[in-house]
């Protein structure tokens, strides 16, 4: 399955940016593959100190950024196994400036987050290598519907994590 598989039926315009972020004609697991050893490479060139700095005012800093990385693949990992399990229950949002605001990175170190992100993007796979097609095609509400807009579908999910991925990874090489 890759990327040109989708319909945009299967996700909410709003998560469109992530999902043409991914390169057509690659699987999901490629893509889960490529965008993390992206990232990875990318975080692990950052020199003792770079991930204090945020590129404006009131924009979070690199070490920030990656623990919303963190969360958000969390997130998205657990409404994956949410509708790879074929549970049509309701999800609800998650505000991710909150998320930031309240972890306490200061007793955090760098090089263990980006380890702990390879970490989360392994687990990440081996629930998606779990998944059979049907699976992979139950959509579900997430985000309480007010991000997402409607129904979203498990494998969309994965091609959400990888764009958003992709994203924070653009906005690095572009920003920071």
């Amino acid at each position: 399955m890759t990327v040109t598989d989708l319909s945009a039926s299967e996700y909410a315009p709003f998560y469109a940016g992530y999902v043409d972020l991914v390169p057509p004609g690659i699987t999901l697991r490629t893509a889960l593959d490529d965008s993390a050893a992206g990232l990875a490479e990318y975080l692990n060139e950052v020199s003792e100190g770079g991930e204090d700095y945020s590129y404006a005012p009131g924009k979070w800093t690199i070490k920030q950024t990656l623990q919303h990385i963190i969360d958000s693949e969390r997130v998205f990992a657990y409404r994956a196994l949410r509708l790879g399990r074929h549970d049509a229950t309701p999800l609800p949002g998650f505000e991710q400036d909150d998320y930031v605001a309240w972890a306490d990175l200061s007793r955090r170190e760098f090089r263990r987050m980006i380890t702990e992100f390879e970490m989360i993007r392994k687990t990440t796979i081996a629930l998606y290598n779990g998944f059979g097609e049907e699976d992979l095609k139950f959509q579900g509400t997430v985000s309480g519907g007010t991000v997402s807009g409607g129904p979203m579908s498990c494998r969309a999910l994965g091609f959400i994590i990888c764009g958003h991925t992709y994203h924070h990874l653009k906005l690095f090489r572009e920003r920071y």
